[in-house]
Formats: structure tokens, C-alpha cells, sequence
């Protein structure tokens, strides 16, 4: 007899050998709530295998409304949500000429309503072009799943499984991957490979920015400067690495929102500590050691492609130093304290990135600069949490924007007068530390904040103290702690103890900071450390404790900045960050943001700024 033809090739990943996982077995791990990826762990088979045997056996999830009456009356609601505990969908499946967007997931930190903002616009950008919106989200706390901002709205998780099974059913015209954050935007190259049409940039092209090495040799083909780096293989491979450049060094993982696993190393301890935490983070990415730059200004970068040409833009500065994520960071629009000629190499860099990469729709660029040397730290390939920002301060949605450009519509080349406007906006981050019970109130590399504020003045000084009223500081301020910490701070800070105690405002500081001031002379009364034993350092009388002060208000803002050299320090400095934030006592960390906040108050009296305030529709913003 003839030979039987050969079996089919096995999907890639797959054991050959393995035989095909019983149907109710199967069935019943749905049931349970396995998903194939978890099924795959447990059997060693390629998630591909899974998929196409529960579908060849008609395992296949149903959509289900939720019951939104009690089941008193018949609820036809567009809230939907996947289960293998059924027999038929509910809803009306497919859509026809519907677009799916995936939505940003749950409020935490390190995203928040900025991407659910994004998410609306889209949608309703999205109806006023004339298609059906389909939403998957699984936060009841958002916009986006309200009932009536979306044609249907899936409640699930936002995987590929997921969107892969959603996909399914509705069959949409696309999916947009590029409003929700993160999340979503790392779907994109598994979408891509199940033959799922992303909307606007390519997978592609996403998974070039993402991808640190492909993004790196981009760059240098397109001779644009970049921190040195390396891409992570070993220990000692990334320790000679850090030798080479000099700490410190900057540990980054691919695929990550919010900065998670982010840290600068100073030393070799550090940077062992540091690698295993990145890769526990990000396994399936390679993790990056690059160098840091010290005393460098970052900048934002967020702008609208079509067809690789920027169509609107906006350029914004961060009041901190680099070395403060991004979403950490107080954020100021139009840019303040930075060179012309760096804004016009970042207006170039931006349209060569955006030409080489082929934008549809929404991007980010984050840049460091110093001394007019402008370097790309990072692109990402979807809206930002600045996007609602400058949308707003500028008057022109940048979401809008985007959202034409994904779908192939004409845009007409919005103005983009950004030196023209007569107005500065700033975006102050929001904290939870008094939440957070013994965690260290300082920023960093990798996100801390909760949410943010952003505020409009008719100047710098104006928008900045609005932002930081708006988070939780308080007027008027009569009497300010401060501990400088480095020698570098003190000399920062001097002047602005000087301006304070011009104003009369009383400076209370720690040894080693009054001494500084009053050898130039400031007036600063000296407060002893936490762990002091009470005594000033030339005789024996008690000085007063910083923590008594704080703990009985008798100080109206704390000004400590980190010194990282001495473990004494270390914990004093703690101390006092820590009984601020628990005594409500406004705290400031950051040198450049207290430089801007002693600035702000010696200029502007309260007074004054309830009388200069005024509604965000007269303030004249771009035409769109």
C-alpha cells in the first residue's frame, strides 16, 4: 500500500511529539480559567497549537452582556465580556466597519487618566469619522468605559488571547494599539504575526523603537547622538561596560512602562543589584546598561505623523534635571530655560525619526540635552502621558490629530505657532507617600507618582506655583527647613535662602547647611539631625530636633535634598523626608524644583495670584 502522507509540521515552539490535549480536558481548563499562554507552561506546547486545537474543537469563548437591572427586566447594554460558560453571544456580532481599541487597564502608578483620555478622543474622533467604536478595558473606574462613549465595550483582560478571541467576533477594519500606553503597544508584533491589522505605524516599526538594538543602529545610520550603551549578556560583560564609560550608569529594561526596574548605578554593587531586578522585570526583553549623563537637561518631544511626516508637535522641558522619570517630572510648555538651537536639532531629529519609521499617528521622543549637545534617550510609538497636556495648553488635540493620520485621512497641516503663545503651561506629578507607610519620598528613575496636575498662568512663575498649589502645597509660607545635602545643592540653594529671608521668611537648616549660608551670610537658624545627640557642634547647649519642628508645624515647608554618600546621612535625611510627608508638611526634594518654588513665592503674592487667575477658555491657544 502507498506510504501515509507525512504529518503536518509542528507550529513553531511546539513539541512534535506531543499528541493533541483532550477536548474536555481542554474545555475544562477554559472553564476554569487557564489561559492558553498558562496552558502552554503546563504542556510545553506553542500558545499557536493551543489556539488552533481549541478552535478546530469549537472551544471557543461566547460574549455575554452584564446584566445591568438585577436581571428584573431584560438589560440590552453594550457591556460585554468573554466566557467559555456559554452557548451563543449575546450582542450583535460582527460590527460592521468597526475599529477595536484597546484601552490602558487598571488607574496605577505609572499610568492614569492621561491614556483614557487619549482613549475617548479616539473614540470620538473615530464617530465623527463615521466608523463603530469597539472598546476592550477592564477599569469601571474610566471614561472610556462609560456606556455611551463606545458602540460595545468588551470588559476583559487586554492580552492577545484576549484581543485575538475579540477579533474573532467582531471583526473589526483594524485595532488601535497606540492610545492605551504600554500595554497595548506591546501586543502590536504578536498581532501583527496572527494576521491582525494594526492601525497606523506598523508593527514593524514599533517593534524598532522598542527593540533597543534595532533602535541604536537606526540612529546611527542616521548619524543622531545617543548615550553610550550596551546590551546586557553578562555580569562582568556589563561591569566592564560600566568601567569603560565611568559610573554612573544608567540599568534599562525593554517593553516597560513607567520606568519599572529603572536604576542608576554608581558602583559595581549597585549595578549587580540592579541587572537581577531588571530581568525578573522584563525576561523576555533584553535589558540595556547606558551611560548617564549628570546635570543634563530632558526633554519632551510629542508629535503627530502622517505618512512619516510630522504634521503638529510640541516641545516641553523638564524642570528637573535628568534622572527624574518622566512622568515624575514637573513638566513646563512652552520651554523656559532652553537653547533655540537645541529646540531646532530636536525639530530635525523628530522629522528624520518620524521619515524613517513611517508615523501614522501619535509618538514621543525623549531627549537629553546639555551644553546644545542633544542626545535620543528613547522613542516610543504611541500617544504619551503629555499628550492631554499640550493638547491642551496649545488648544489643538493632538489625539484628534492622530487619530485622522491612523485612518488615513486628510489633515490639513494644523498651525503650529508654538513661540506664539501667550501663556506657559506646567504639569506637576501628584504623590501618595502618605499611603505608602516608611517608603522614601524622593524620585527617580523609576515612577512614583499617582497622577498629576497641569495649570495655566501668563508666565512661568504664575502657571508653576498654580501646579504646585494644586498638588498639595500651601500659601502663605512663613518659615522653611532646609537640608542641602551635596556641596553642589548648597551652593544651588544659598541664593534662594537669601531671597527667602529678604522676604522675611524665617530659614531654619541643618549643621552643615547653616554653616554654608551663614558663611555667606544668610541668616539661618540651626536645627540638629534626628540622630543627634542634642548638641551644638562648639558648646553644650541643646539644639533644637528637625523631626520636633516638622512634628509640631513649626516649619511650613521642608526643603531636604538626598546625599547619598554617607549612610548617617542617609538615614537622617529620611527621617525628615519621612515626618514631613506623615505630618503633612509640604516636602521638596529636588534642588531645581525648590529653586522655581522660592522663586515663584518671593515674586508673586497669594494675593496676587487669586486675582491673576482666569478659566482656560481666555486663554488664547493655537487655531485649529
Amino acid at each position: 500500500p502507498p506510504a501515509p502522507p507525512p504529518p503536518p509540521a509542528p507550529a513553531p515552539g511546539s513539541t512534535a511529539a506531543a499528541a493533541p490535549i483532550p477536548a474536555d480536558l481542554l474545555r475544562e481548563a477554559k472553564r476554569s480559567g487557564f489561559s492558553d499562554k498558562q496552558i502552554c507552561r503546563l504542556t510545553g506546547r506553542a500558545e499557536e497549537d493551543i489556539f488552533r486545537q481549541r478552535h478546530a474543537a469549537g472551544i471557543v469563548p461566547v460574549a455575554r452582556q452584564i446584566d445591568t437591572l438585577g436581571a428584573e427586566y431584560p438589560a440590552q447594554t453594550n457591556y460585554l465580556y468573554l466566557t467559555y460558560h456559554g452557548e451563543r453571544d449575546d450582542a450583535q456580532l460582527p460590527v460592521d466597519n468597526s475599529v477595536l481599541l484597546l484601552g490602558s487597564g487598571a488607574y496605577r502608578i505609572g499610568c492614569s487618566v492621561e491614556f483614557d483620555w487619549c482613549c475617548v478622543n479616539a473614540g470620538l474622533t473615530l464617530r465623527e469619522l463615521g466608523y463603530k467604536t469597539v472598546m476592550l478595558n477592564y477599569n469601571p473606574e474610566t471614561v472610556s468605559t462609560d456606556y455611551d462613549e463606545f458602540h460595545q465595550l468588551f470588559f476583559d483582560e487586554i492580552s492577545f488571547e484576549s484581543v485575538r478571541e475579540i477579533c474573532e467576533k467582531v471583526r473589526p477594519i483594524g485595532v488601535v494599539v497606540s492610545m492605551g500606553g504600554q500595554i497595548p503597544n506591546n501586543l502590536a508584533m504578536k498581532l501583527h504575526r496572527a494576521g491582525i491589522r494594526v492601525l497606523g505605524t506598523s508593527a514593524e516599526s514599533i517593534d524598532a523603537a522598542e527593540n533597543r538594538h534595532k533602535f541604536s543602529s537606526m540612529l546611527d545610520e542616521l548619524g543622531i547622538d545617543q548615550p553610550r550603551w550596551n546590551e546586557l549578556r553578562t555580569l562582568d560583560e556589563a561591569k566592564a561596560f560600566a568601567k569603560e564609560v565611568g559610573y554612573p550608569v544608567l540599568v534599562r529594561p525593554s517593553y516597560v512602562l513607567s520606568g519599572a526596574a529603572m536604576a542608576v548605578a554608581s558602583n559595581d554593587g549597585e549595578l549587580t543589584k540592579y541587572l537581577e531586578k531588571a530581568a525578573r522585570v522584563s525576561p523576555e526583553h533584553p535589558t540595556v546598561v547606558s551611560k548617564y549623563l549628570e546635570n543634563a537637561k530632558e526633554i519632551e518631544y510629542d508629535a503627530v505623523g502622517k505618512d512619516g511626516k510630522v504634521v503638529v508637535y510640541a516641545i516641553s522641558e523638564h524642570v528637573e534635571n535628568a534622572g527624574v522619570h518622566s512622568g515624575d517630572a514637573t513638566l513646563v510648555f512652552p520651554p523656559q530655560r532652553t537653547y533655540l538651537e537645541t529646540m531646532r536639532q530636536i525639530r530635525s531629529i523628530g522629522e528624520r525619526i518620524a521619515a524613517r519609521l513611517h508615523i501614522n499617528g501619535p509618538f514621543n521622543i525623549q531627549f537629553i540635552a546639555k551644553d546644545n549637545a542633544v542626545k535620543v534617550i528613547e522613542c516610543n510609538l504611541r500617544a504619551s502621558r503629555s499628550f492631554p497636556f499640550v493638547s491642551k495648553v496649545q488648544k489643538q488635540n493632538f489625539i484628534s490629530i492622530a487619530t485622522r493620520a491612523i485612518m488615513g485621512r486628510i489633515i490639513d497641516p494644523p498651525a503650529n505657532a508654538v513661540f506664539e503663545l501667550n501663556h506657559v503651561g506646567v504639569k506637576a506629578p501628584q504623590f501618595s507617600f502618605t499611603r505608602l507607610e516608611g517608603a522614601d519620598p524622593t524620585t527617580g528613575v523609576e515612577m512614583a507618582s499617582t497622577g498629576e496636575v497641569g495649570c495655566l498662568g501668563d508666565d512661568f512663575n504664575e502657571a508653576f506655583l498654580k501646579a504646585m498649589l494644586s498638588v498639595g502645597y500651601r500659601l502663605p509660607v512663613r518659615s522653611v527647613l532646609i537640608s542641602a545635602g551635596p556641596v553642589e545643592s548648597k551652593i544651588d540653594l544659598a541664593e534662594s535662602a537669601r531671597a527667602l529671608t529678604a522676604k522675611g521668611i524665617r530659614v531654619f537648616a541643618t549643621a552643615g547647611t547653616a554653616r554654608f549660608f551663614h558663611d555667606r551670610g544668610i541668616t539661618a537658624d540651626v536645627l540638629g539631625w534626628p540622630l543627634d545627640k542634642g548638641h551644638a557642634p562648639s558648646g553644650p547647649a541643646a539644639l533644637p530636633n528637625s523631626l520636633d519642628y516638622i512634628r509640631e508645624r513649626k516649619v511650613d515647608l521642608v526643603i531636604n535634598i538626598p546625599k547619598d554618600d554617607k549612610e548617617e546621612e542617609l538615614t537622617n535625611g529620611y527621617l525628615i523626608r519621612r515626618s514631613a510627608v506623615d505630618f503633612n508638611v509640604p516636602l521638596i526634594t529636588n534642588k531645581q524644583i525648590a529653586m522655581r518654588f522660592v522663586e515663584a513665592i518671593t515674586r508673586i503674592a497669594p494675593d496676587q495670584l487669586k486675582a491673576r487667575s482666569k478659566p482656560w477658555g481666555e486663554y488664547a491657544g493655537v487655531a485649529t
